[in-house]
């Protein structure tokens, strides 16, 4: 085998190797699989707007009842203390 054919050969599976590259990378990803909603049926959504509680400084009842609330949810915990 001569070295041009050598050549020839290494940029056709080079050619090769860039075109399963090119189709590869302009597929569309696979839609992920959506997680199942977790929540309990009953579990309303807080009403008090909680990025408006995120922001104030001054302690306001109905924040302080949407965080205990939410504290609640997180650590799965229904008693009311």
């Amino acid at each position: 085998m001569g070295r041009t054919a050598k050549i020839a050969g290494v940029a056709a599976l080079a050619g090769m190797m860039l075109a399963v590259g090119i189709v590869s990378a302009s597929r569309p990803a696979p839609d992920a699989p959506v997680a199942p909603d977790t929540r309990p049926p009953n579990a309303a959504a807080v009403p008090v707007d909680m990025n408006r509680c995120r922001t104030i400084t001054m302690p306001e009842s109905s924040c302080e009842a949407a965080w205990e609330a939410k504290r609640r949810h997180f650590f799965e915990r229904d008693d009311k203390r």
